[in-house]
């Protein structure tokens, strides 16, 4: 079960990171993904948005579709992506 404290958390670790370079999967289908290089644009109480530049395109997610691997983000700290939800945690729930 997802707490309203899990999403909180989630929410301040984008809110701190908006304008910063992020590495977007999400599912497109049966154990198919995209992978994208997007930057977060916005976060609100119940969505973020972030902006692929190279299509110039912008799309939104949940924070909920983040705990249920439908789209995962990694942060670029300007030498490699680091997951935003470590894999630790995503297996005890």
């Amino acid at each position: 079960m997802i707490c309203p404290s899990d999403i909180l958390n989630i929410k301040e670790k984008l809110d701190q990171n908006i304008g910063q370079k992020v590495m977007v999967r999400r599912a497109i289908g049966r154990k198919r993904f995209l992978e994208e290089e997007a930057v977060i644009e916005n976060t609100y109480k119940y969505f973020f948005n972030v902006k692929n530049e190279e299509k110039e395109t912008n799309d939104s997610y949940q924070y909920e579709n983040l705990f249920t691997n439908d789209v995962q983000i990694s942060i670029f700290n300007g030498k490699e992506y680091f997951p935003l939800i470590p894999t630790t945690i995503k297996s005890k729930l």
